[in-house]
């Protein structure tokens, strides 16, 4: 999960600035650690230590580096603790090769033996330094450095973005990739590599997404790429493809944090994405392929798992179906179970989780189809997949997913009307009513944030001196009360567990006392069982707070989140919103950072 960035400008310039510039950019990925390496008057330069990016480049003294090549990146730990020595880059034993990494190579202590008896001296714990030893050691006579590096990435076993610098060839960065995300940015006058678009989205739009198996070179007015398998180079300009976000999309644009103003940007990534969708021919081949699948699996994790089990819902109510959910990290699930015949969904925003990645590959090798749901365009997941569709969120920089969840659930929702239209479970005037609810999913959300924020932020200072909390619903809405778990949780750090609001008297009551926070996410047609929860609760001391769409009055709660009235499958834009900023002012309130939350990474692309 860490971030990884390398900029080729012309001779003369210096880089350094626009490496931390894009480091900064690459904070959510990892921060437990960063460093950079420039080429400078024909030796490797490294500085690096354990920190947040702002207290490292004071400390080591990035300012007074200087260079037009160099290298980044951003750690968060793997193998070996955060610190100076386990910061990348990491160097070979003569200094001329320096590595940065995102990924986890398997083999790495069997190479490191076979490289320490070879007489390689090793100074960190990390499982990268074995790259710059190994290429080192295949370093032979006056062949070329990208023979060296082929033949180490061949022994390499595991997952890996990597960019090296080599001293006798300063003007060029190599790279490869299996797996983990990379991605190449040119420019008129400098080209550029990193784990993600945002990284140098301030100096050019212009991307080509790399894909498994990928190596090459970037200087400053050239990109080589080639299969380092077979040899054959790769004519990438078909590829390369403009992005329509903005600098200014993936910047904070005034908000304190980039959390809240991912909250805000809700209305807008829903509306861009029921446009996108709408229309996308896409969705309905989708559609089709799973409507007439044998059995319907979901992978997928975090929030994304939260959509899938929302989707579930919806399946069963507008199509007649059932999909077996199943979170992506227990994938071997499905090993002798899903077979020809049946259609995998796999749910990723960032189309590089790599437990989802791994489901989908299980999938399809078991003659299985996979249909992926993504937010990033040509990224692993929907490129390895049978079929594709695509939100249209925008940059999420936040750690925490936001737009993320309700864009997914909007693109699900969908996905399921047009499956029940061609499975036959529903008529063209259904679909289209569905479609015209989800269109003022944008506006429902606009007015909730509009109506809850001020009541929950003052809720917010009453959270704050809590340590546990329930999150109950039922039918659909209990997806959503374990996505609301989730934000207080990673953002709060605060315990918070959601259950089935029946479920609650099997075990879980049994922790509720005076003034214990309980929240009830209300669903239409569902009150009057919630109700009788809300009463069990509150007769054991606890306080409870109902999101509600109604305003019917009940002596059973002590606070209502009113929110606007919807029918049950468009609750998730009515009732997610305020947890959102719950879990945010909750967490300001204690002084955490609610964008960095601490031990989590953005994108998980390691087992």
């Amino acid at each position: 999960m860490c971030g990884i960035i390398g900029i080729a400008g012309p001779e003369g310039s210096d880089v350094v600035p626009m490496l931390v510039q894009g480091l900064k950019r690459l904070e959510y990925r990892g921060y437990d650690s960063v460093g950079i390496a420039v080429v400078s008057d024909g030796r490797i330069v490294v500085r690096k230590g354990a920190g947040k990016i702002e207290e490292v480049a004071r400390v080591k003294g990035f300012p007074e580096l200087h260079g037009s090549v160099g290298v980044g990146h951003t750690r968060w730990a793997t193998h070996g603790r955060p610190s100076d020595e386990n910061a990348h880059p990491h160097l070979d034993c003569k200094g001329r090769i320096a590595v940065v990494h995102n990924g986890i190579i398997r083999n790495y202590s069997e190479l490191r033996e076979r490289l320490e008896s070879k007489g390689h001296v090793f100074v960190s714990e990390t499982d990268t330094e074995v790259i710059a030893h190994l290429v080192e050691d295949e370093l032979r006579g006056p062949e070329s450095f990208m023979e060296a590096f082929r033949r180490a990435l061949a022994r390499l076993e595991g997952s890996f973005a990597v960019a090296l610098l080599y001293a006798a060839e300063p003007r060029r960065i190599f790279f490869a990739r299996m797996e983990s995300p990379l991605v190449l940015g040119l420019s008129s006058n400098a080209n550029y590599l990193a784990s993600d678009i945002p990284a140098f989205l301030d100096y050019t739009d212009r991307v080509i997404v790399l894909r498994d198996g990928e190596m090459g070179w970037i200087t400053s007015s050239q990109v080589y790429i080639e299969d380092w398998r077979s040899g054959r180079s790769v004519e990438a300009s078909g590829r390369l493809r403009k992005i329509p976000w903005t600098a200014e999309m993936a910047a904070k644009s005034g908000y304190p944090h980039f959390m809240l103003k991912e909250i805000y940007e809700q209305p807008a990534a829903l509306r861009n994405s029921f446009r996108g969708l709408a229309g996308d021919k896409s969705l309905l081949k989708a559609a089709e392929i799973m409507a007439s699948a044998d059995r319907i699996f979901v992978a997928a994790a975090g929030t994304s798992f939260h959509a899938g089990l929302f989707f579930d819902h919806v399946l069963g109510r507008l199509a007649g179906r059932i999909a077996y959910t199943l979170v992506s990290s227990e994938y071997h699930r499905l090993e002798g179970v899903v077979g020809r015949g049946d259609v995998l969904l796999a749910i990723s925003q960032s189309g590089e989780t790599i437990d989802t990645l791994k489901a989908a590959r299980l999938a399809l090798s078991r003659g299985a189809r996979v249909v992926a749901l993504s937010n990033v365009i040509d990224s692993a997941i929907p490129r390895e997949s049978s079929i594709a569709i695509y939100t249209r969120a925008g940059p999420e920089i936040g750690v925490a997913a936001t737009k993320t969840f309700l864009t997914q659930v909007l693109a699900l929702t969908m996905l399921a009307a047009r499956m029940g239209v061609a499975s036959g479970h529903l008529d063209e005037g259904d679909a289209k009513n569905i479609y015209q609810a989800l269109f003022k999913a944008s506006s429902l959300v606009r007015k909730t944030i509009t109506a809850t924020e001020g009541v929950v932020r003052e809720l917010a200072d009453w959270l704050a001196g809590k340590h546990s909390a329930y999150m109950l619903s039922r039918g659909i809405g209990v997806p959503l009360s374990m996505e609301a778990a989730l934000k207080v949780k990673e953002i709060a750090y605060i315990h918070a567990e959601a259950y089935p609001a029946g479920e609650s008297k099997h075990g879980p009551i049994a922790l509720v006392e005076k003034e214990f926070p309980v929240f009830i996410l209300s669903e239409p047609g569902l009150e009057e069982e919630l109700e009788g929860n809300a009463a069990e609760m509150k007769a054991r001391g606890a306080k409870v707070i109902v999101v509600s769409g109604t305003g019917r009055p009940s002596r059973h709660l002590d606070l209502q989140i009113r929110v606007p009235g919807a029918e049950d499958f468009m609750t998730p834009y009515t009732h997610i919103p305020p947890m959102q900023l719950l879990a945010y002012y909750t967490a300001v309130k204690l002084g955490y950072d609610p964008d960095k939350p601490r031990n989590l990474a953005k994108t998980v692309t390691v087992e």
